[in-house]
């Protein structure tokens, strides 16, 4: 009988069920793809390091999927209380017909079971088919090789759902057992009576509180963009996040009481067709829901900012790796060693006799002398790299040195200034496909591509600040750093080298370095990995005598890079898309709730002559209203967070770099938000047309 009755109540309610069941099949269907990586990862074709880096981003996964199974069951056992409080007269007329607490608890605990089932099975099927495009988007952030993709199930994957939503369902039981156990017959068959009061609060205090909320806000704003040199600490952003919450709660209060009031003293708008009703609900919903908005307004804020600027991340380091990687190997040496150096704790190392030796010769040398096959190697190009005692960079930003210290507080400002002869640059900047420059006996130029470093060095220059360069006098040729480096890092950083004449009397003894780059003398990429792992195995041996080649390939940074971009998006996917499901869920379910409640004011605008037609309309525009407001307050917070973004990420992110990733951004809210709020409509046009 119980099976047969909760089949019954599951047919009759099926709209009821559907704002409950489409966030299920969601939970379920993301929870599947993103942990179903590990499997994907064994057909692709990666090299070890990339492998590495694909499981380090599946442990963090694992954890973040802890936090997120933890949001999805607080969000599952929050529908089912909209289900539950909906069915109230339901359970009174069982309970009149004689079925006592325990039976009504059985019959939920079965239609809990089916319908946690039915959606675990639907989302299982759609994450299964929707993991394959993961496996292609995995393959394709990490640039694998694709020729041997198949389909792939993840036993592991489809076993920790089952288990983790297994855990949410039990919960959910328990929660309707406890809930059940607390009603009384008079309370359900009355339930539908009930309606929550309207609140109209004290207009002085209202206004005040708004103010309060605006200002509170607004200093937040400034605090984390004009005065973020203030918070250089984890700790120093504590305050500012605290003041924004507080700010997002006090507007939420005081908001739908001064609409109200404002709109009041406008006759023309107020008493329009419904507007005096939906303005009504409006300010009864907002004051009932103010903490509830104010968390869904947070989190549509961490949705945006999370999403736009991760995604801007990736764009970003994949663009600036293009541009930063003209070779495939960049090796440098030190040269001129001292017989001892300072380690990280401070205690002096003495070098080995080896390497002070070996410090004297250039670095090809050094290769050739070790067993290097240098016909591995071609458009081979090694330069020296110089530097004098009397020029650091505060030498060289001279009279803005005060200036620079104050915005830039963290440099190392007594670091000597790398200094090449402009014949040497002009080879590698040839290989690199870079522009190439002339100096004057008497001129100078800087290179340089990090944005703060060129803002710090433009000062300078447009002083014309003149420089004293192994006895000798030399003026800027440009009033700005020009675009360029010499060792090639994976992204633009490279914070100045300045360019002087070959005439410049810089002697082997200032030489601080020799830098190469070159080219694998390989076609296919199979050929250019077996060149790097000889010559990353020749240089391990030449370590081992004490003797020290720093530097990097293309294909290292390419893949750490892509590696970090890469964790970096699929988490902020991960973390966007819950929170908003999550935000839209409780929105909806919100918005139900209120129509259920409300249903008696409908038919009595029905009764005083609204038509189908207008009803719908003031439904629809409640609704849209009620949407819109955490979005809108959400958006101007993320103006900000995401400048904020801006400011502490200036050598990554630029604002032209969001743009696509903002619009990315709007179309997957637009899609899951605006999915959301039109089944909420259509889902509440239903509940008021009840009899």
């Amino acid at each position: 009988m119980y099976f047969k009755l909760s089949l019954k109540n599951m047919r009759k309610s099926i709209k009821d069920f559907a704002i409950y069941f489409l966030t299920l099949v969601l939970g379920v269907s993301i929870f599947y793809m993103f942990n179903s990586i590990d499997s994907q990862q064994a057909m692709l074709k990666v090299s070890e390091s990339t492998r590495e880096i694909i499981k380090l981003m599946i442990e963090l996964l694992n954890y973040v999927s802890v936090f997120v199974a933890v949001v999805l069951g607080l969000l599952i056992v929050y529908a089912n209380k909209f289900l539950i409080n909906r069915r109230k007269k339901e359970f009174g007329i069982y309970m009149t017909l004689g079925m006592g607490r325990r039976q009504i608890s059985r019959v939920i605990l079965l239609e809990t079971v089916f319908v946690g089932i039915i959606s675990l099975v639907v989302g299982l099927v759609i994450g299964i088919f929707a993991s394959q495009f993961m496996s292609i988007l995995v393959g394709k952030m990490f640039q694998a090789d694709l020729s041997e993709y198949q389909f792939v199930f993840s036993k592991d994957a489809c076993i920790k759902t089952c288990i983790y939503f297994a855990v949410m369902y039990l919960a959910v039981m328990v929660f309707n057992t406890i809930t059940v156990s607390r009603y009384k017959l008079i309370n359900l068959l009355n339930a539908n009576k009930k309606n929550e009061s309207i609140k109209i609060r004290n207009t002085f205090l209202v206004v005040l509180i708004f103010i309060f909320g605006v200002g509170i806000l607004s200093y937040a704003y400034w605090k984390v963009t004009a005065d973020v040199k203030s918070l250089s600490e984890a700790t120093m952003m504590l305050p500012p996040i605290l003041m924004g919450i507080i700010g997002t709660v006090a507007i939420f209060w005081s908001l739908s009481g001064l609409v109200l009031k404002f709109i009041q003293n406008i006759k023309g708008i107020y008493l329009k067709g419904t507007n005096m009703f939906v303005l009504r609900q409006i300010n009864n919903k907002i004051n009932t829901t103010v903490i509830s908005m104010s968390i869904i307004c947070l989190m549509l804020f961490l949705t945006i900012s999370i999403l736009s600027t991760a995604l801007a991340i990736r764009n970003t380091m994949e663009k600036e790796l293009q541009e930063t990687t003209p070779v495939d190997i960049n090796l440098y040496k030190s040269v001129n060693l001292p017989e001892t150096y300072q380690d990280i704790r401070g205690n002096e190392i003495a070098y080995t006799q080896a390497a002070r030796e070996d410090s004297k010769k250039m670095l090809s040398e050094t290769l050739k002398e070790n067993g290097a096959d240098m016909s591995v190697l071609k458009d081979i190009i090694e330069i020296p790299v110089y530097s004098v005692d009397n020029l650091t960079l505060k030498d060289f930003l001279a009279d803005r040195f005060a200036e620079c210290v104050n915005k830039y507080p963290f440099l190392m400002y007594n670091t000597k200034e790398d200094i090449v002869k402009i014949s040497d640059y002009n080879k590698i900047a040839e290989l690199y496909g870079k522009e190439k420059y002339e100096l004057k006996d008497n001129e100078y130029a800087v290179i340089c591509d990090f944005n703060n470093s060129i803002n710090m060095r433009n000062l300078s220059l447009q002083d014309g600040t003149k420089l004293q360069i192994a006895g000798k006098e030399y003026s800027p040729k440009y009033n700005e750093c020009k675009d360029g480096f010499v060792m090639m890092v994976g992204s633009h950083s490279n914070p100045g080298v300045i360019l002087v004449p070959d005439s410049c009397n810089l002697t082997k003894d200032l030489t601080k370095q020799y830098v190469l780059a070159a080219n694998y003398n390989a076609t296919t990429d199979e050929e250019k990995a077996e060149i790097e792992n000889e010559e990353s195995v020749l240089i391990k041996n030449i370590e081992e005598k004490g003797i020290f080649i720093d530097g990097t390939t293309k294909i290292l940074l390419v893949e750490s890079y892509v590696g970090v971009g890469t964790i970096i998006t699929f988490i902020a996917i991960y973390l966007g898309i819950i929170f908003l499901i999550a935000s839209s869920a409780i929105l909806a379910l919100k918005q139900l709730t209120e129509s259920s409640d409300n249903k008696q004011r409908y038919t009595i605008l029905r009764k005083i002559g609204c038509d189908e037609k207008m009803i719908n309309k003031s439904l629809f525009r409640q609704i849209g209203i009620f949407f819109a407001l955490p979005l809108a307050l959400a958006v101007i917070h993320s103006v900000f967070g995401i400048k904020f973004a801006l400011a502490i990420m200036s050598e990554l992110l630029q604002a032209k770099d969001l743009l696509p990733s903002i619009i990315a951004t709007a179309v997957v809210i637009g899609v899951i938000y605006g999915a959301y709020f039109l089944a909420t409509y259509f889902g509440s046009k239903t509940i008021i047309k009840e009899e």
